[in-house]
């Protein structure tokens, strides 16, 4: 039986949306921005960190949507394709960085610290967010890899509730992840830090991500909401609306010290969780000649631009600052940190990320096709 291909190009646009998020809000890391003289650049870039929610939600969605749509085509879904899907889409290139990460920071110094055996193991074993949630951030290069674990996490069970329980499993697994989810952020503004919180990269806090992208491909079952152009800007804006109050005036930043109040808190985490879903309905089902192609690509490249990122940001604010220093100065660009540096480290990690999709990912994608029952995109 031949099933029919399910695309949506402007999801791939969304993501590398998702993707811009995070590489504004890393930047800070190591070319920090002056909030003060800066006020609003400051908390733009701060929005970037609801770009890995954004993420976990269309990659729920879609995963859910195609596994739906397989139990509806052949009666039931194949797991083990599934999995070997996932592995031949995110293992390839998740553990060639992630060794290769090792391998730099055990033989010389210029990549962050050693990375410890019991980190190794964690994020080997795709459980690296709680070995970050409990010891807090690792060596440098590998942190955003925590979300990768994250949803490892989730395509370990999400096929196994579809094979057993179909929709009605999907719904009530989705509606206990809520209530869990809450419950764990009413306990982390129970109990305030002053340093280091692990609430951003607890499991228990993410899925609700997963819950909302998976609720909506279950309730929408298909259907594609067709609003205009004028209300899709809106609900994009309304979404940056909801982001910048959860960063500012509730005070969801990532890792930053939990001192937020019970109602600060679950209201700031249901702004960011609708900040999500605005966004995505601005975009979903809206005619593909609205997708500019180029957006397009950058969205199927997203995952090794995700995975580069941070790198590049290390190699260019810290290994070679100096060097670029020299070339920036005689040129008037004294504050090169966010000019210069910026735009090259997004050309250098799209072009590494360009190299390593055709070179090195898309063999494991032509492979992971033979094990495709629902086509999606093309490579």
């Amino acid at each position: 039986m031949n099933a029919q291909r399910y695309y949506k190009p402007e999801l791939d646009v969304l993501r590398f949306f998702a993707f811009l998020f995070v590489f504004f809000v890393h930047r800070l890391d190591l070319a920090p921005i002056d909030g003060k003289e800066y006020y609003w650049a400051f908390h733009l870039s701060l929005l970037g960190n609801y770009g890995v929610p954004l993420f976990f939600f269309l990659s729920a969605f879609l995963i859910t949507e195609l596994l739906t749509r397989e139990e509806h085509v052949f009666g039931k879904i194949n797991i083990k394709s599934f999995y070997v899907r996932r592995i031949l889409r995110i293992w390839p290139l998740y553990f060639t960085f992630f060794f290769l990460m090792v391998f730099l920071t055990s033989t010389t110094d210029y990549f962050g610290s050693n990375i410890p055996a019991g980190t190794q193991i964690a994020f080997t074993f795709f459980s690296g967010n709680w070995n970050i949630t409990f010891n807090q951030w690792q060596s440098y290069c590998i942190n955003p890899l925590w979300s990768v674990s994250v949803e490892e996490q989730l395509y370990i069970i999400l096929p196994l509730i579809v094979y057993y329980s179909g929709k009605r499993g999907l719904k009530i697994f989705s509606y206990v992840v809520l209530v869990v989810s809450y419950l764990t952020i009413i306990y982390y503004a129970s109990n305030p830090t002053k340093g280091f919180s692990g609430q951003w990269t607890n499991s228990f806090v993410q899925f609700q991500f997963f819950a909302a992208g998976i609720l909506c491909s279950v309730f929408l079952n298909g259907h594609q909401p067709q609003w205009n152009l004028l209300a899709r800007i809106a609900f994009f804006v309304t979404g940056i609306f909801c982001w910048l109050a959860a960063s500012i005036l509730c005070e969801i930043n990532a890792d930053a010290p939990h001192m937020a109040t019970i109602t600060q808190s679950v209201s700031g985490w249901m702004l960011i969780l609708s900040g999500v879903m605005l966004m995505f309905f601005s975009l979903f089902g809206i005619s593909s000649k609205y997708m500019p192609s180029p957006l397009i690509y950058l969205g199927r490249i997203s995952f090794g631009m995700y995975i580069f990122h941070i790198t590049i940001y290390w190699l260019i604010y810290n290994i070679f600052k100096n060097e670029l220093g020299l070339i920036s100065d005689p040129l008037g660009l004294i504050d090169w940190k966010n000019e210069v540096g910026l735009v090259a480290a997004f050309l250098i990690t799209f072009t590494l990320a360009n190299v390593s999709y055709h070179f090195f990912e898309k063999p494991f994608l032509k492979l992971k096709n033979r094990f495709t029952l629902i086509p999606s995109r093309e490579l």
